[in-house]
C-alpha cells in the first residue's frame, strides 16, 4: 500500500472508536490499524451472530471494553485510560424500525450517549479531534423525490431513530457553542447515506437479509420495494471519516457537519439493490415482495447533496454501486465459503485506497 498523508497522520496516533464493535467500527478499526494507529474501543458488545468484529478476531488487535455508552463513569474511565488525541463516535442504536419498537432505549444511547461522549471529550485536554457520526435522516424529510439535502437545512427526523440522530447534531452544535470556544478541540459532524459492505449481519437490513436468503431458501423478502435510497460502500463513509478527523486536526476551522453520500446516480430503489446483488451473486434468487399497509414510517425518498464535502476536501466518490455491490457479496462469498475474512478485508482496503487515489486529491 502507498504512503499516503492518512498513514503519515495516524501512525501511532491515539484514537477513540466508540461503537468499535459494529459493522462500520470493525471496517474501521481494520483501516486504523493497517494505518499503524493505537486504536481504543468502546462499545456495548457485538451487535448481531454472527459478528464480523468476531469473525476477524479484531479484539486481539486493538484496546477493547465492553460498556454502555450511557454509563458515563465507565466511559470517562477508558477516556483517562487512553488520553486519546482523535474521538470518532459510531456507537449508536442505528436502526429504524427498533427505534419504533425501544424508543425510548434509543433516545437514551443515541441523545444521552452523545451527552456523554462529549463530556469526556470536555474533561479530556488531549482530545484534539472529535467526529460525531449521525446520519443523513437527521433531515425534515416531506418524500420529495426531486430534493438532495444540503447541511444547512431543517433537522427534524420522524421517526424515534432519525429524531434522536438529529437531536444529537443539536447537541454537538451546543457542545462547540458553550464549550468548545475557538474549535478546540475541533468537533464535526458527518452525516453519511446508506452503506453496504461485507460483513453487516444486522436484522431489517437489506443486504443481510439478501445474504441470508441466498445461503438459505433463496427467496429474499422486500418490505419497502419502491423506497429509493443513495447507497455507497462502508469503505466510502469511513474514509472520510478519518480525513476529516484528520484535516481539522491540523486547521480547526474546518470543523462543521458534512453530507457523505455517492453521486445521484448511485440512488437506487430497494428493487434496483436486490436486483444487482442478485447479479453477481448468480444464484437463481427470488424476490419476494412483503409491502405493508401499516408499516411503520420510512421516508420512499432521500437524497443528499455532497458539494460542501467535496468542495471542501476535493473529495469525490471511489466506488459506484457496481463495484460496491460487487466487492460485498466477494466478501459473503469468502464468509459463505469459510474462507479467510482477515485476508479479504485487507485486500478490499488496500484496492479501494490505491483507486482513491486517482479520485481524490490533498488528502
Amino acid at each position: 500500500m502507498y504512503l499516503t498523508e492518512l498513514e503519515n497522520f495516524y501512525k501511532d496516533k491515539r484514537v477513540l472508536i466508540t461503537g468499535h464493535t459494529g459493522f462500520k467500527g470493525t471496517w474501521l478499526v481494520k483501516i486504523l490499524k493497517m494505518l499503524g494507529a493505537d486504536v481504543y474501543g468502546y462499545s456495548k458488545g457485538v451487535p448481531s451472530t454472527p459478528s464480523m468484529y468476531e469473525l476477524l478476531n479484531v479484539d486481539k488487535e486493538i484496546h477493547s471494553t465492553i460498556g454502555d455508552i450511557c454509563d458515563y463513569e465507565k466511559l470517562r474511565s477508558v477516556f483517562e485510560e487512553a488520553q486519546p488525541e482523535c474521538v470518532l463516535h459510531l456507537a449508536a442504536q442505528s436502526i429504524v424500525r427498533e427505534s419504533y419498537r425501544s424508543p425510548r432505549e434509543t433516545f437514551a444511547t443515541n441523545v444521552m450517549g452523545t451527552v456523554n461522549l462529549f463530556e469526556c471529550v470536555r474533561n479530556t485536554p488531549s482530545v484534539k479531534s472529535v467526529l460525531n457520526v449521525t446520519t443523513d435522516k437527521v433531515y425534515e424529510n416531506d418524500d420529495n423525490k426531486n430534493h438532495a439535502f444540503k447541511e444547512d437545512e431543517k433537522l427534524d427526523g420522524h421517526d424515534p431513530y432519525s429524531n434522536s440522530k438529529s437531536c444529537s447534531e443539536l447537541i454537538t452544535h451546543s457542545y462547540n457553542q458553550s464549550f468548545f470556544t475557538d474549535n478546540y478541540p475541533a468537533v464535526s459532524t458527518a452525516r453519511a447515506s446508506n452503506v453496504i459492505g461485507g460483513g453487516d449481519f444486522a436484522i431489517d437490513r437489506i443486504i443481510p437479509d439478501c445474504v441470508r436468503a441466498a445461503v438459505k431458501d433463496k427467496k429474499i423478502n422486500i418490505r419497502n420495494p419502491y423506497s429509493i435510497r443513495p447507497y455507497q460502500h462502508v469503505l466510502e463513509p469511513l474514509y472520510v471519516y478519518l480525513t476529516i478527523v484528520m484535516k481539522q486536526y491540523a486547521d480547526s476551522e474546518l470543523a462543521d457537519c458534512y453530507n457523505i453520500g455517492p453521486d445521484s446516480e448511485n440512488c437506487l430503489s430497494t428493487y434496483q439493490l436486490v436486483d444487482l446483488f442478485i447479479k453477481y451473486w448468480g444464484d437463481e434468487l427470488i424476490r419476494n415482495d412483503l409491502s405493508e399497509n401499516n408499516a411503520p414510517f420510512e421516508a420512499s425518498h432521500l437524497n443528499l447533496d455532497c458539494s460542501k464535502m467535496k468542495n471542501t476536501f476535493n473529495w469525490k466518490p471511489v466506488w459506484n454501486i457496481n463495484e460496491a455491490l460487487h466487492h460485498t457479496v466477494e466478501w459473503y462469498k469468502v464468509w459463505n465459503q469459510k474462507g479467510n475474512l482477515a485476508s479479504i478485508t485487507e485486500q478490499q482496503i488496500k484496492r479501494f485506497l490505491d483507486k482513491s487515489k486517482y479520485k481524490t486529491h490533498n488528502i
